[in-house]
């Protein structure tokens, strides 16, 4: 999980939130106040000019009314001597003028040269004509704010019937006054409550970050463990500072906790039951998503397809089955409860079954698919080796059947009566009934061994006397053109053999042998005795036609013939070495064949010796 730095945190939210929430209330009020005052100081301002100008008004127009004697002074002097006395404080420039706007005295801070100079000024004209106050601010050279303002200054006319008193404007009172001292002490006050503004703020930011640090901890606290559970431990809780919505969180997170533990430990113990079902199955198991990639498969799976889990995840599956052939996408596996998949190579036959089950969500939503494989390699070849019994069965009955009926047919219809053909073909009907009665004696041999359904009546026998007999017996009843030759050991071979059924072993080894060695050849008899192994090989060799080398496996299955037009003239059923083969097998050894075409064939089995078998009473 990334971490979370502090200009990304709540933390730093939270001090935000509070300074705003302090700061825009504090800058309204600000904004206000200053304005406010600004107007208030202001009035203030022109209000004490105005009550310092009234005063002075009253005198000049006491001094514009009164009678002018010779020897008394002018106008202009009583004037000035009324300016010398007035009080000109945050008055920079104070002039009076007469009707005929010049300038008759001037304060001593006013310039003195404009005294007995007409000023034309408009709001000196308007208010000598209008008898108004006029006031307007300015810049002067200096660039400090003026208040100027003019007065009208009135003198009574005399008494009319009609009209009663009347006054007239006979002068006005110009004055500029600075009003930089205002706006100083506005900036002053502004300095302070912006000073108490930051003060204020600053000690709000410090207390931002104590409260955002108590709300923030506990969920601080809260994201490691989360963190932490990610991770798999679920061995820790959080800590419940309070009683408030962040508390009660805290205690859901812990309830969350115990119940994320018990339901891990359930899913855990359920992964590691399907890990071991699934380890232990025979057949493979495939698991797919939605869109048909490979997403699980265990090791039988792995095994059967000769592929690792790593190299196929996340491959379709139609692809790695190589079925994508058959199947245009994974949707038609729906309609495939199972397929017959061949992986055959070379030699090496592979056989392998799989079935499909769809795997959906409540809402019948596609979420997958589970592949059972199967290797049905052995159940095939069984299958088929059944069906090639039965038609090998049916094969070897119908032909001495045909035979016999066709020999029987012209009998009846009067060849019984011809003493030489009725003879020969009641001879040939003979030896095809007997051909079947051995064929018969055979598949009920071979049935009882496939059933189990068979005693074995070991006994402890010398074998070399044995094979001795057994071979003599032969010898005597052959003609000549075969010739015998033995190697056999001086001394005794005790093995633990049913001599009945190691009789009917032999007897069918040597009598392939004789059949199928051509005349003048010779049948090797040789035993070998393998003390490191403690076993008997013993061989029995021809020099006849041989056996193909790809065909050595399959002479001891049944009814598998070399050459079957030979076989059948000779008499043969095609079962004397599968029943030899189940015969060894039941003696605990094993036979096998070597040949070469042209050079002869070789026959060799192997039994335990006696010292194996010590203490067998069968």
């Amino acid at each position: 999980m990334k971490k979370v730095g502090f200009f990304q945190s709540i933390r730093l939210k939270f001090i935000i939130i509070i300074t705003l929430l302090l700061l825009f209330p504090i800058q309204v009020i600000g904004a206000y106040f200053s304005q406010q005052l600004e107007e208030k100081l202001k009035q203030n301002f022109e209000e004490s000019i105005t009550n310092n100008v009234d005063i002075l008004n009253i005198q000049l127009e006491d001094a514009f009314s009164k009678e002018r004697k010779e020897e008394a002074p002018s106008l202009e002097e009583d004037v000035q001597d009324i300016l010398q006395g007035f009080d000109a404080e945050n008055i920079s420039e104070l002039l009076v003028v007469n009707n005929k706007s010049r300038v008759i005295a001037a304060t001593e801070d006013s310039d003195k040269s404009k005294v007995g100079k007409r000023l034309p000024l408009t709001e000196i004209q308007r208010t000598l004509m209008l008898g108004t106050v006029d006031a307007d601010t300015k810049v002067n050279q200096k660039g400090e704010r003026v208040l100027v303002r003019t007065f009208p200054i009135y003198q009574e006319k005399e008494k009319d019937n009609q009209n009663g008193d009347q006054k007239v404007v006979v002068g006005a009172i110009y004055l500029k006054a600075s009003i930089e001292k205002v706006y100083g002490q506005l900036q002053d006050i502004n300095r302070i409550f912006a000073n108490g503004t930051f003060l204020g703020v600053s000690i709000s930011v410090l207390l931002g970050i104590v409260i955002a640090r108590t709300i923030t901890k506990p969920i601080t606290e809260m994201r490691k463990h989360a963190k932490i559970m990610g991770a798999g431990d679920f061995s820790q809780k959080v800590n419940v500072y309070g009683q408030d919505e962040i508390g009660q969180l805290a205690v859901s997170f812990n309830e969350l906790n115990d119940k994320l533990k018990i339901s891990q430990a359930t899913t855990e113990g359920e992964r590691r039951k399907l890990s071991s079902v699934l380890s232990n199955m025979t057949e493979g198991v495939i698991a797919t998503d939605h869109t048909g990639a490979i997403i699980l498969m265990n090791e039988p799976a792995s095994r059967l397809l000769g592929q690792e889990i790593e190299d196929v995840q996340g491959q379709p599956l139609l692809n790695v089955l190589n079925i994508h052939k058959r199947l245009n996408s994974i949707t038609d596996l729906k309609d495939q409860e199972s397929i017959i998949i061949d992986f055959s190579e070379d030699e090496q036959q592979l056989l392998l079954k799989a079935s499909f089950t769809a795997v959906q969500y409540e809402m019948e939503q596609m979420n997958g698919y589970i592949t059972v494989l199967s290797d049905v390699t052995e159940q095939e070849k069984i299958e088929r080796e059944r069906r090639e019994f039965v038609a090998n069965v049916s094969h070897e009955l119908r032909t001495p059947l045909t035979t016999m009926k066709s020999y029987l047919e012209t009998l009846t219809e009067g060849a019984w009566e011809d003493k030489e053909i009725a003879p020969r073909f009641l001879d040939v009907t003979q030896n095809e009934t007997e051909r079947m009665i051995r064929l018969v004696n055979d598949l009920l041999q071979l049935s009882k061994m496939d059933n189990k359904d068979y005693k074995m009546h070991k006994e402890k026998v010398n074998f070399i006397g044995f094979f001795q007999t057994v071979v003599e017996r032969f010898e005597i009843n052959q003609d000549d053109h075969i010739n015998f030759e033995r190697q056999l050991p001086d001394k005794e071979v005790q093995v633990w053999i049913d001599k009945d059924k190691m009789t009917q072993v032999l007897d069918n080894i040597i009598s392939n042998a004789i059949k199928y060695s051509p005349e003048g050849g010779t049948i090797g008899f040789q035993l070998e005795i393998n003390e490191h192994q403690q076993k008997l090989e013993v061989s029995i060799s021809d020099e006849g036609v041989g056996i193909p080398k790809e065909k050595l496996e399959k002479v001891f299955e049944r009814f598998y013939r070399v050459d079957k037009a030979r076989a059948r003239n000779l008499g043969g059923t095609g079962l004397g070495l599968a029943i030899s083969r189940e015969m060894i097998d039941a003696h605990g050894g094993e036979i096998w064949a070597d040949s070469k075409e042209g050079k002869g064939t070789k026959v060799t089995f192997t039994l335990p010796l006696l010292k194996q078998y010590e203490g067998d009473e069968e």
